[in-house]
């Protein structure tokens, strides 16, 4: 979603557009909602403001959700033998509690995510209990670089990196963003523009 915080006027008489106005104050609303207005400076511009994909509650836990598959299937089996002194039912009821405590607390952890690219810098947010935020002018950017994990190509999401100078590492990324390749272009062409 590509959000502008600027009126848009028609080229032909220069009067205020009141489709793209209401266009303009929904985008600002969704903007509000996502984005403490204390983390934008005046007169800054919103031009990239998105969220990792739906598919990042499913696909960050994975290894966990594996996990707890094998672990409850191991105590079937035990169960099955009466090596355990539970039931089946039991045994399910528990692995599915534990796949849906982390899924709800994967699912909060995707609401607190928030990646913004502005006309003069680049800033994540993200945390449940800690937020934490990261913002770096754009003239500070010097490289940006996009991974696609093997489970991130199966549903065509990305992650997005960004270094800055005097580091060897990236330093925030923006994890799983849908068409990850278009979100790379916008970002690499609002720092060719803006820097």
């Amino acid at each position: 979603m590509i959000l502008k915080q600027q009126t848009p006027m028609s080229e032909a008489t220069g009067e205020v557009d009141d489709a793209g106005s209401a266009q303009n104050e929904l985008a600002s609303l969704r903007a509000a909602a996502l984005l403490p207005a204390q983390l934008l400076q005046g007169g800054e511009i919103i031009i990239l403001l998105i969220k990792p994909s739906p598919w990042y509650i499913v696909l960050e836990p994975l290894r966990f959700l594996v996990a707890t598959l094998l672990a409850w299937l191991i105590l079937l089996i035990l169960v099955h033998r009466a090596l355990v002194p539970i039931t089946a039912v039991d045994v399910t009821l528990l692995a599915i509690g534990v796949a849906a405590v982390r899924l709800v607390w994967q699912f909060m952890e995707w609401l607190s995510r928030v990646y913004v690219l502005t006309d003069q810098r680049v800033i994540v947010v993200w945390g449940v209990l800690r937020v934490q935020v990261f913002e770096s002018q754009l003239k500070k950017i010097q490289h940006t670089i996009t991974l696609f994990t093997i489970r991130e190509r199966l549903f065509g999401l990305g992650t997005i990196g960004f270094t800055t100078a005097g580091t060897g590492a990236v330093e925030a990324a923006w994890r799983m963003v849908a068409n990850p390749l278009d979100v790379h272009q916008q970002v690499v062409r609002a720092l060719n523009r803006y820097r």
